[in-house]
């Protein structure tokens, strides 16, 4: 499947650039998030990397037949029309009870623009004690890349701040569904 992955990414002239994570144990934000593409490419990447990611989609996504595919690429679905505490609950006990485990999230909640992130993210890093990778998905230079382990604090509105405004010059698929709050 390796082999697989990295010959597509280079049929479309992607590459990671980075290192593999140095923890066993981490929460991954992707943005920009404007496309469905950017699961395709961002899973690729994370299979030819041997980076082995539990992403999280919505619901609506696990019909059949795609519904067993997206289990299959360990896809975890969300009901994002409700609060969901349980879903906190159960990846922690996911967490507990992994050697290692990735678990992708885009902030952005949607392909759709947002001036305010999802903080789920960072509820979940508190929950099970991880720290969060800020990965970012770049289609000017077609690189998807894993850059700072992040370690939340208690002030989750600094946080969200500070985490927004790495993103600044990460080019989006689609630009115009992009912000990192300050437009």
């Amino acid at each position: 499947m390796v082999i697989i992955a990295k010959f597509i990414l280079w049929l479309g002239g992607w590459k990671f650039v980075g290192d593999n994570p140095e923890v066993k144990k981490a929460i991954i934000i992707s943005a920009p998030h404007t496309s469905n593409w950017d699961f395709f490419w961002g899973k690729w990447v994370f299979v030819s990397r041997r980076i082995p990611t539990y992403i999280l989609i919505k619901k609506e996504f696990f019909f059949f037949p795609v519904g067993i595919l997206l289990r299959a690429l360990n896809c975890i679905p969300v009901d994002r029309g409700k609060k969901d505490s349980q879903l906190v609950d159960r990846l922690s006990e996911e967490f507990k009870n992994r050697e290692a485990m990735y678990l992708c999230i885009t902030p952005e909640g949607s392909r759709k623009k947002r001036k305010k992130w999802k903080k789920g993210f960072l509820v979940i890093a508190k929950a099970t004690n991880v720290p969060v990778y800020l990965g970012s998905i770049d289609y000017k230079t077609r690189i998807c890349s894993l850059n700072e382990l992040f370690h939340p604090t208690d002030n989750v509105e600094a946080d969200m701040k500070y985490i927004m405004s790495t993103y600044k010059n990460v080019h989006a698929k689609y630009p115009e569904n992009f912000s990192c709050g300050d437009d």
